[in-house]
């Protein structure tokens, strides 16, 4: 069920960067948060699904606004700019970001191994930021996908809060629902997109809504249930940089340095440190 999820959130930058082709980024993010949120409330009704309570409206507008409308947005507009692999290296920085607004915010207590764990990574980071970076002209898409790492990081912390009281189902079906609402503001693009769009690409982006932006997360989270270990299936993350690079590589011709590759392998090797080191 892990494979599975890393499969399909594999495909999400690749997909999106040939999406680029026919819509605009504020398309593409409203159109998958409609696949996703109507997957989201079929399976809610099933599961039967507690509705949230008034004072806690506010925190999934939070998750919603942070982890999925800023999130969609940074993570298209980046990727016009930055290849798949090289995009998914950066956006896989969301657990440092995490780390560290947890120490601040939540005053968790963390361990000098896991700082270290932070500052390899951030050398890694690094070197993909100077390697893409082509006659002192820096490029805009890391920056953007910097930040779609740092407000997944706001969404971590966010629902840290609400998983102590509702179900992970639950706070994705309604954190959906609030950014779809937000996407509203995005409406007239897309009707004035849309009779230019073609059947395949429409398509796929009912795939992106249905199962990276639904299902993906419904198979991790029964992975992580069955898990006789967390780390037995969050190890599995560390997987999906690499993935990615190999279906834009088949798919998209997409080929980028040596370095920048070096550079992602640096910081997948700092978040491992920091997740398994740093828990001993």
């Amino acid at each position: 069920m892990a494979t599975i999820s890393i499969l399909m959130w594999s495909t999400n930058f690749p997909m999106t960067r040939y999406l680029l082709e026919i819509y605009s980024a504020e398309s593409i993010a409203l159109l998958r948060s409609i696949g996703a949120v109507v997957t989201l409330c079929v399976l809610g009704a099933v599961k039967r699904i507690r509705l949230p309570k008034p004072k806690d409206i506010y925190m999934f507008a939070i998750c919603g606004i942070s982890g999925i409308f800023l999130f969609l947005i940074f993570q298209t507009m980046g990727a016009r700019y930055v290849v798949s692999g090289v995009g998914s290296f950066i956006i896989n920085t969301s657990p440092v970001f995490t780390l560290i607004l947890a120490t601040l915010l939540l005053k968790e207590h963390v361990k000098p191994i896991c700082w270290a764990g932070v500052a390899i990574s951030f050398a890694g980071l690094a070197t993909i930021m100077i390697n893409q970076t082509t006659e002192f002209s820096f490029n805009i898409g890391v920056f953007l996908l910097l930040l779609a790492a740092f407000v997944t990081s706001i969404f971590n912390i966010s629902q840290r809060r609400l998983l102590k009281t509702y179900t992970f189902l639950e706070v994705a079906t309604y954190a959906v629902i609030a950014a779809t609402i937000c996407m509203a503001i995005f409406i007239p693009t897309v009707v004035r997109e849309l009779p230019g769009s073609t059947l395949g690409a429409n398509i796929m982006l009912v795939y992106l809504g249905v199962l990276p932006g639904a299902l993906a997360h419904v198979s991790w989270t029964y992975a992580l249930s069955k898990a006789e270990k967390t780390t037995h299936v969050t190890v599995f993350l560390y997987l999906t940089p690499f993935v990615t690079t190999v279906i834009g590589y088949l798919w998209l011709d997409e080929v980028f340095s040596l370095l920048s590759f070096f550079g992602g392998v640096v910081i997948i090797a700092g978040m491992v440190i920091t997740n398994t080191l740093g828990k001993r």
